[in-house]
């Protein structure tokens, strides 16, 4: 095969992916869009903050609610980049909600935190008008998504703000970073104009606060972790040093080590519909009961 042939079968992958992604919209793919929802009109400094909601074509009863957080280094990233996974999610019968949230340095990992957990209010208000269970919201997020979907599952204090019991019935994490910042800081020992530091703040208290690692309890919602054997060290450690916590709070949490996957390919793995950790979290989310307690078979 020459050069030009390839050049033009490479040109060929892109325009179809292209048309997929416009595609995943389409109600006749069995998924209908509605994209930038605003769930928390601006404040100050942060502008308005949007969702997109995938939901499944002509749903006959309210489904289990999946609401994604995704990474960036707390500093990039944006919802319009998962569309297909949401597209994906729908053909499991699953309402699937894409967030955006404030980055660094306009805001805080505490901002970020909070407009998340604002983003499961709205859901918890609203998901009932897009054929979602409002009783049935699991959470999922990966790399710093992961943190934040971490933190505001397990540190009450985010719902709490928002004068509500927290709504999430499960929290599935995806090569999550920053489940303890503060020794990851602690040890890297950053000048003070390095970005995490922007996010982070110089006070060691914040960065243990930041860390979902220091606030777990025995009354969290069940927890799934997927970790990539060939990740950041960084994600390995801290993964480790939180699993091994979690045997005095929830022994059972299952924690699988994807074998050769680096730390893009554990998000980029589900723009394949036939991923099988889609049937995996599926079955997670299906043994969560109504208490939030797993039902084993």
């Amino acid at each position: 095969m020459n050069s030009q042939t390839r050049v033009s079968i490479i040109i060929i992958f892109i325009l179809f992916g292209a048309f997929l992604l416009t595609l995943s919209g389409c109600s006749f793919l069995g998924s209908k869009a509605h994209k930038n929802i605003i769930y928390a009109k601006a404040s100050g400094k942060i502008p308005d903050q949007q969702l997109n909601i995938f939901e499944p074509n002509k749903p006959k009863s309210p489904k289990d609610v999946l609401i994604f957080i995704h990474g960036g280094n707390w500093n990039s990233g944006k919802k319009s980049q998962y569309s297909l996974i949401g597209r994906n999610w729908t053909k499991k019968d699953i309402v699937y909600v894409i967030i955006d949230y404030p980055l660094s340095p306009v805001a805080t990992y505490k901002e970020m935190a909070e407009y998340s957990a604002k983003s499961v209010k709205w859901v918890k208000e609203n998901i009932q008008n897009y054929g979602g269970n409002p009783e049935r919201i699991f959470i999922s997020g990966h790399s710093a998504g992961g943190q934040l979907a971490a933190l505001i599952s397990i540190d009450d204090q985010y719902f709490q703000k928002l004068e509500m019991a927290n709504p999430i019935k499960g929290l599935i994490l995806i090569d999550a970073a920053g489940l303890d910042m503060y020794g990851y800081l602690l040890e890297e020992k950053f000048s003070n104009d390095n970005t995490y530091l922007k996010t982070f703040t110089t006070d060691q208290k914040v960065w243990k606060d930041a860390s979902p690692l220091y606030h777990l309890h025995k009354v969290m919602p069940p927890i799934t972790i997927f970790r990539g054997g060939k990740t950041y060290p960084s994600i390995v450690s801290s993964n480790e040093k939180f699993i091994k916590a979690m045997q005095e709070f929830a022994p059972e949490t299952a924690y699988e080590i994807l074998k050769g996957k680096k730390h893009i390919p554990m998000i980029t793995q589900f723009f394949n519909p036939w991923n099988k950790r889609y049937s995996q979290i599926h079955h997670f989310m299906e043994s969560v009961d109504s208490k939030g307690s797993i039902v084993k078979n």
